[in-house]
């Protein structure tokens, strides 16, 4: 069969790695000019490794990614160092990178470290998504952690995560994070890119078609049980299709589609990233912290603080001290359309909270990314409302991150969902 996929990511890819394995033709799209999708990364010219658009990584707990990883025998590739993460309270920063170190936060007493520790357990080991997902997530945690500790550590990461939607979110998505993740975080020799552009090479040496700066018009019935997409050059027609990006894009480019199954693919939400890479002269967090989960309330303008260089060496950056400034918002915010000298006014003055002798000029250079869909808000009884991998299109199939549901987006996951719809697109055969 004659198989088309829009979208060069980590999902994309890896249902073409089962699909040309099975013997099909298998031609990849991407409107980009590089694969990878949200994973994708940059390079400086004096870097080894490559640094993510959207800071990315493993969990040892990730059996998809890891396993696709051992399949491809690039499994000593696979690095886990453990950072130090720390969240902030009065002022300070605390270490938040285990179950000890949560339970000695000073922003709650006894009572709250034991409330603390009793809910986590409970979530963690014996707690059914199924019966969470009836449950706001701000309700149930303030309800069963108790005010003080979600005041201290709960609401911050709910509404930095989610802004004026954190009480639209059901709890499955708490036990989730929980559940999946672990203290050592893993990333690829290279980066993410590294990965992304050998993976790609695996696919062209068996003969996958990687289309770059490819976008696609629309995606349209062509009448003989065949689909055709059409592109600036033309149209081609293929057998199946499978689509990977947001649900917005899929309605906007298969108008045709049931008008039920639209309709469920606009009633999701979700929100948008922004994210400011920062290469520095010199090291921001002098006790080598590497994630600093902030609250908005205290006045900081993102939602989280990334000294990536206190995870992997610098050395591999030609020495310079690399920093992520991260924030999820609505695709509406100001700040989508803001120049990066404008973030950049808004969001360095704040480093100095985090390194007193910080100045502008330790900034070496900087980058901006920006996406509209990059964190799915998963509401009330949300499997409910998860589309279909099979569309009402007779072989257009549907397979992104707002499907991964109850699980959390991300690569391991992406890599899930497109080998789940390879294995729907071949029963479909």
């Amino acid at each position: 069969m004659n198989i088309a996929i829009i979208g060069a990511g980590l999902g994309g890819m890896s249902a073409a790695h089962d699909l040309n394995k099975a013997g099909h033709q298998v031609t990849i799209f991407e409107t980009a000019d590089y694969v990878g999708g949200l994973a994708a990364g940059i390079k400086a010219p004096h870097w080894d490794w490559s640094v993510e658009r959207y800071y990315h990584h493993w969990f040892t707990s990730d059996a998809h990614i890891l396993g696709l990883i051992a399949e491809l025998g690039w499994g000593s590739d696979v690095l886990f160092p453990r950072p130090k993460t720390v969240a902030y309270h009065d002022g300070r920063f605390y270490p938040l990178d285990s179950p000890m170190a949560a339970l000695r936060f000073p922003g709650y007493n006894l009572v709250g470290m034991a409330r603390f520790g009793l809910a986590t357990v409970y979530l963690r080991y014996l707690a059914s998504w199924q019966s969470l997902e009836k449950h706001l997530a701000t309700a149930w945690m303030r309800r069963w952690y108790g005010n003080a500790v979600y005041q201290a550590l709960l609401e911050p990461l709910m509404e930095g995560k989610f802004g004026a939607h954190m009480d639209e979110v059901n709890m499955a998505w708490m036990w989730a994070r929980l559940k999946a993740r672990s203290t050592r975080l893993g990333t690829f020799r290279g980066g993410f890119q590294a990965f992304a552009d050998r993976f790609a090479e695996v696919l062209r040496q068996k003969g996958v078609k990687i289309l770059l700066s490819t976008p696609i018009q629309q995606v349209i019935p062509s009448g003989d049980g065949r689909l055709r997409l059409e592109l600036s050059a033309g149209g081609q027609d293929f057998d199946q299709v499978l689509f990977t990006g947001s649900p917005a894009l899929l309605a906007k480019l298969a108008p045709a589609l049931a008008a039920d199954y639209l309709k469920g693919l606009l009633s999701l939400k979700s929100m948008g990233a922004v994210v400011l890479i920062l290469a520095l002269r010199q090291q921001l967090s002098k006790e080598g912290y590497y994630w600093f989960n902030l609250p908005k309330s205290a006045g900081y303008p993102f939602l989280a603080l990334v000294e990536h260089t206190n995870w992997l060496k610098p050395d591999y950056f030609g020495g310079d001290h690399i920093v992520y400034i991260g924030d999820y918002l609505d695709p509406s915010h100001e700040n989508f359309t803001l120049s990066k000298e404008e973030i950049l006014s808004r969001f360095l003055p704040s480093l100095k909270r985090f390194n007193p002798e910080f100045s502008p000029d330790w900034v070496k250079d900087a980058w901006l990314s920006r996406t509209p869909y990059a964190q799915p808000i998963p509401m009330l009884n949300h499997s409910q409302n998860i589309p279909a991998i099979r569309t009402p299109i007779p072989g257009l199939f549907f397979a992104s991150m707002s499907q991964v549901y109850p699980w959390d987006r991300g690569t391991n996951f992406a890599v899930e969902i497109g080998r789940r719809a390879a294995g729907i697109m071949m029963q479909n055969l």
